[in-house]
């Protein structure tokens, strides 16, 4: 892959910051995005804007020709068995709030079991603590190893008969540890379960099929993949997206009407009221295909290459401390520096050009688990290079001394 000719494609690396060359280490929070997407954008709302499916004109008919070819990208892009499987939201936390509101709300009795982890994101771990308090259910959680991956003994103990749904992330947004999921869904189909995935971290580092993953629901955002934001997808097996109910209501959704009752579309249209994020998901297909383009495999080779790059070079920092696996890991390395508050490094190293994030990342349960507060994060795309990890660890040591002092 040549990363120099990939990076020209997105013309916000070009810029400096503080006057030094942007170093952009915060992919993990949302990717940028090439000309092809922008032009996309740009393209459909200069000559193809109009509503979906209701019109018979031109420009109707057009918009909604790239509309459901954008979703037909996306069911080709995650190998979903059916174009019918795929549900535009507005991004991995509305998909699992949809989930967690329409389907485990209406199968989920007292004393039922919902199965996650400790390092879900808040958005895999609140909408399943709202659905527990509605129905009675139970929270459980699979442990962590001491490197804060998973181990499928841990995850066959911890599933049971009672389990009704097991929600986990396929790459954790703060270890960016590579979650087993094609054996969790053994165990978890095994006792009954469904398995929901937070694909987040997943999609634009690694190709994800969900007939082989076998995952009942696959959650993911297209902004963390180069596309737009406000555009996520929901996967979820047809006979399950049928048997579920929507959770919002109003114009598009509906079959019949009449002043006392109404009945629904099929799934996906069903789950899709109002007016839908129509351009989102022109870019959403736009980004699909740049990735296709640039190869997922290459993109995963890349990124594993990268990460254990920033592993082995930070690693030679004295009193710096890397959470998660030191082998395996994509996409990110999570950190602290002795004695410096992750927000106050953040802001030494973009006086230097480099742009990471700090905080809690929305895993408050894990900064508790791992005994910090907050850390500082540096995640990664195929348009990093090496140069820039190099800059970070730069960065690193010029804080480091700037504390001290």
């Amino acid at each position: 892959m040549n990363v120099s000719a990939l990076r020209e494609w997105f013309p916000i690396l070009k810029q400096q910051v503080n006057g030094y060359p942007l170093t952009y280490l915060d992919s993990a929070a949302s990717a940028q995005k090439p000309v092809q997407v922008i032009e996309a954008l740009k393209r459909f709302y200069e000559w193809d804007n109009a509503n979906v499916h209701r019109g018979v004109h031109t420009l109707g008919s057009r918009a909604t020709e790239a509309y459901e070819g954008a979703r037909a990208k996306v069911a080709r892009f995650v190998n979903a068995a059916s174009e019918a499987e795929i549900v535009f939201t507005r991004g991995t936390t509305a998909s699992i709030n949809l989930v967690a509101a329409g389907y485990a709300r209406a199968i989920c009795r007292e004393g039922d079991e919902i199965v996650l982890t400790p390092m879900e994101h808040h958005a895999n771990l609140i909408p399943w603590q709202q659905a527990a308090k509605a129905t009675g259910a139970i929270l459980n959680y699979i442990p962590l190893q001491e490197d804060g991956t998973l181990s499928l003994e841990d995850v066959a103990r911890t599933v049971t008969s009672r389990t009704k749904i097991v929600a986990i992330s396929h790459i954790s947004n703060v270890l960016g540890a590579v979650n087993p999921v094609k054996g969790i869904a053994e165990i978890a189909h095994r006792c009954g379960a469904k398995l929901l995935v937070d694909g987040a971290q997943a999609v634009a580092h690694k190709k994800v099929d969900v007939q082989e993953l076998d995952c009942d629901f696959y959650a993911f955002s297209g902004h963390k993949m180069c596309g737009p934001t406000g555009i996520g997808v929901l996967y979820g097996k047809r006979a399950l997206l049928s048997a579920m109910e929507p959770v919002e209501f109003g114009g598009e959704m509906i079959g019949h009407v009449d002043l006392r009752e109404a009945t629904w579309k099929e799934a996906p249209w069903k789950f899709e009221a109002g007016t839908p994020i129509i351009a989102g998901a022109v870019g959403l297909g736009a980004a699909i295909d740049v990735l296709k383009q640039i190869g997922m495999d290459a993109i995963e080779k890349h990124d594993l290459e990268l990460t254990a790059y920033a592993v082995a070079r930070m690693k030679r920092i004295e009193g710096l401390t890397i959470y998660g696996p030191t082998e395996g890991r994509i996409g990110m390395v999570t950190f602290n520096l002795d004695g410096i508050h992750p927000h106050d490094l953040a802001t030494a190293l973009d006086a230097y050009g480099v742009a990471v994030r700090a905080g809690h990342h929305c895993c408050q349960p894990l900064m508790r688990r791992l005994g910090a507060q907050a850390t500082a994060r540096a995640s990664f795309f195929a348009y990093n290079t090496e140069e820039e990890v190099d800059r970070l660890a730069e960065g690193l040591y010029r804080a480091k001394a700037y504390f001290a002092d």
